[in-house]
């Protein structure tokens, strides 16, 4: 390609999100959301960081609190050992808090409602602009006519509570995974424009304890979802791979499934089902990603970190121009990603030379 020798390491990147714009074809459709502000979310900055509050509220048995346990502290060491995340920007708010025992030091504090205030107006205060915070909550849910809630310790957190503890982060990136049972309409009360929202559930009627969390895990596992192979995870290939999972066992079983999973990210509080590029919902969790810029990279250069950032810059406007077909005239729109992905395979070439 104009003289630029590639591994097939360095180009497998740019070979499998050309693959994928392909078959984004097929799921264009004239409903993209076009006005979603993707140009100024999800950017991943080389100086910005990410932060995690994991929320895990109280159980209804010491079996189903154990599952919560394990589930709260493997997302603590696949973040630490597979993402890059340092312990101090992580925040586990388990149950009653710290108790005595070799895990105490994992639990940050509880998820009664002040430990729960306290926790976001720290992470806001220590948090800077174009920053990403992923809230995952676990455990259960419960929704009536009156409102949806998330049981905590005390008194239980409603989702127009919650939405209200999150308005501050105007200037940051939201990621919210509400993995708890009857979990939709809690969910749709923190829509909004610039955040990604998941809900393990699709109505108040999928009230029994989804499975979808522990397969939102084995998602980041490794990156067990990495789906494009391009060595890093989205929200969006998260989704897909424990939704897609949940479904999987119900049919092995026999079943009908109890849960559905779906996404919103595009702010008008209708989730879907089946969110992906030039859908109504997806251009934002395609490109909001759990791993840290340049976690996985041995190179250290000031040359090769610019470089690196510059090539996750350029797969995330292939992505964001792929959801956007529709948009375009078909000529127009080729050359736009021929010239992205010209631009692409130069620099990761450029980098893979570097020592």
């Amino acid at each position: 390609m104009n003289g630029v020798s590639l591994t097939w390491r360095a180009f497998r990147p740019a070979l499998a999100i050309l693959l994928l714009g392909c078959a984004g074809t097929l799921w264009a459709q004239t409903d993209a959301s076009a006005d979603n502000n993707e140009d100024v979310h999800f950017r991943n900055a080389p100086d910005a960081q990410k932060w995690v509050l994991i929320i895990t509220g109280a159980a209804a048995s010491d079996a189903i609190g154990n599952r919560f346990r394990q589930w709260s502290f493997s997302l603590q060491d696949i973040l630490s050992r597979d993402y890059g995340y340092r312990r101090d920007s992580m925040t586990l708010l388990f149950d009653d808090g710290p108790q005595q025992g070799s895990a105490s030091g994992r639990i940050d504090g509880s998820s009664r409602r002040e430990d729960i205030e306290e926790a976001l107006a720290r992470l806001h205060r220590e948090m800077g602009a174009g920053d990403q915070l992923s809230i995952i909550l676990i455990g259960h849910g419960s929704s009536g006519e009156d409102s949806a809630k998330f049981n905590i310790v005390g008194p239980d957190i409603t989702g127009e509570e919650f939405a209200r503890l999150l308005e501050p982060f105007n200037q940051q990136d939201l990621v919210i995974i509400n993995t708890t049972s009857a979990s939709y309409e809690f969910s749709a009360d923190l829509s909004a424009r610039g955040r990604v929202v998941l809900s393990a559930t699709r109505s108040r009627a999928e009230r029994y304890d989804p499975m979808f969390a522990g397969y939102f895990v084995e998602a980041l596992d490794s990156h067990q979802g990495d789906r494009d192979k391009n060595e890093r995870v989205s929200v969006l290939e998260a989704y897909l791979y424990a939704s897609q999972s949940v479904l999987g066992w119900y049919s092995d079983q026999g079943r009908l499934p109890t849960e559905r999973a779906v996404l919103d990210d595009n702010g008008d509080g209708v989730f879907s089902l089946e969110p992906g590029s030039g859908m109504s919902d997806g251009a934002l969790a395609e490109i909001a990603y759990f791993d840290l810029p340049g976690a996985a990279e041995e190179k250290s250069s000031s040359e090769a970190i610019t470089l690196h950032a510059q090539m996750q810059e350029l797969e995330r406007d292939i992505f964001l121009l792929r959801g956007q077909k529709a948009n375009y005239l078909e000529e127009d729109y080729w050359n736009a990603m021929e010239a992205l992905l010209i631009d692409l395979a130069r620099k990761t070439g450029r980098y893979h030379e570097l020592p």
